[in-house]
């Protein structure tokens, strides 16, 4: 529970419900137990060897999914503290947000959506719903984790509304406009003010370690980052305050000291925000039509330079594209000799296969290859592809 909520907090005992009625814990409350279920999830753990940028051999000490979660989560509860909000709902939200990520980052998604788009495409954040509802088997009653309204809510809207006021349902990924259909996520509405936290807190997250990442991997230098707004005079500003110190010092102080200038905005502006829009209850900023967790006009400036230099500097460096390369060929092929051959799935998976439907069949391959880790979509490519490779 949140030491002293404000009126616009997500409240607990006033939560929507879970889908499947479950009776109430005594020492824990709903968004405390949504929490602990996504952390207990098999998709959770498999975060741990599912990379952002680089692959898993690469290095050990460059971001997961599973380590970037956990900052993120980190960034939410320090945010919703100082904001009054519910800090188990942001934590929730933070350590799912990933969940539905395929192996090899941003690469695996494109050329899995690639390979279903006869069959409705591949969006991470349907496969994060469809993990949450469908594919975790761990409970007796219902497939999926049951978890509260507000969860799965502020897990599939948590960069905003999927549908425009009036639209039709037609455009919304296939999982999301199927639950919506048992469970109105009221998908035309901006979610609460923790899953906006969320959302921002891992922009912070995945900017600041990706420069982190970036410097370690040699792909730029910190000359390089001198001239980037807000980035730039930080770095010079610790050299200048410690001459002569180790570089690592130097990348570690100046990135916390970036972090905490975002969060600083951000909390600011939003209260800034929250002060003028007059909002009193979750519903209230449900209503608004426009997000009120947000960073000022100066630091979204900030965020989209240092978004554009890490687009042209790490995530199209040549070592960065011959690993995506990689990467896109392997999900490609596995996918597609497991759709012509679905005998070659894993026994518990070929028993799920639909009989003569191919969409029923390409979506269960898309499950099997979106829940691997890097680890397990190479081996299994090489187990698949390579003759004298083991089957098992």
């Amino acid at each position: 529970m949140i030491r002293n909520p404000a009126p616009y907090a997500s409240k607990p005992e006033e939560s929507r419900g879970r889908l499947h009625a479950e009776p109430e814990s005594a020492s824990r409350s709903p968004f405390q137990r949504d929490r602990d279920r996504i952390i207990h999830s098999a998709a959770f753990r498999r975060l741990k060897h599912k990379t952002q940028v680089f692959v898993y051999h690469e290095g050990d000490h460059y971001r997961t999914r599973l380590t970037h979660s956990i900052e993120v989560s980190q960034i939410a509860r320090s945010i919703s503290r100082s904001l009054g909000l519910d800090e188990d709902l942001a934590e929730a939200l933070a350590l799912a947000h990933d969940l539905g990520h395929t192996p090899f980052g941003h690469a695996g998604e494109v050329a899995l959506d690639a390979c279903m788009r006869a069959f409705g495409g591949f969006d991470h954040n349907d496969q994060g719903l469809r993990i949450l509802t469908r594919l975790e088997h761990r409970y007796a009653e219902f497939d999926g984790l049951n978890l509260t309204w507000e969860t799965l809510e502020g897990t599939v809207k948590h960069n905003g509304p999927l549908l425009k006021p009036g639209a039709p349902e037609g455009a919304l990924p296939e999982t999301i406009a199927a639950y919506n259909q048992i469970q109105d996520l009221e998908l035309a509405t901006f979610p609460g003010g923790e899953a906006q936290v969320a959302a921002l807190s891992d922009d912070i997250a995945y900017n600041n370690h990706d420069i982190d990442d970036g410097l370690r991997a040699g792909l730029f230098a910190v000359r390089d980052l001198v001239d980037l707004p807000l980035v730039g005079p930080v770095f010079l500003g610790v050299m200048e305050r410690y001459p002569g110190l180790a570089e690592t010092r130097l990348i570690h102080e100046s990135i916390r000291r970036i972090i905490n200038l975002m969060i600083c905005d951000l909390i600011a502006e939003t209260r800034r925000r929250l002060h003028d829009s007059g909002v009193k209850s979750a519903a209230d900023i449900r209503a608004l039509g426009a997000p009120v967790i947000a960073f000022s006009d100066q630091m979204r400036a900030n965020d989209r330079a240092v978004k554009d230099f890490l687009f042209e500097r790490m995530y199209r460096h040549y070592k960065v594209n011959r690993m995506a390369s990689k990467a896109r060929r392997i999900v490609q092929e596995i996918f597609d000799l497991l759709l012509a051959e679905p005998g070659c799935l894993p026994t518990e998976w070929r028993q799920m296969a639909g009989a003569g439907d191919q969409a029923q069949t390409a979506r269960l391959v898309a499950d099997y290859i979106a829940g691997m880790t890097d680890r397990f979509a190479l081996d299994e490519h090489a187990r698949l592809f390579e003759p004298y490779a083991t089957t098992t």
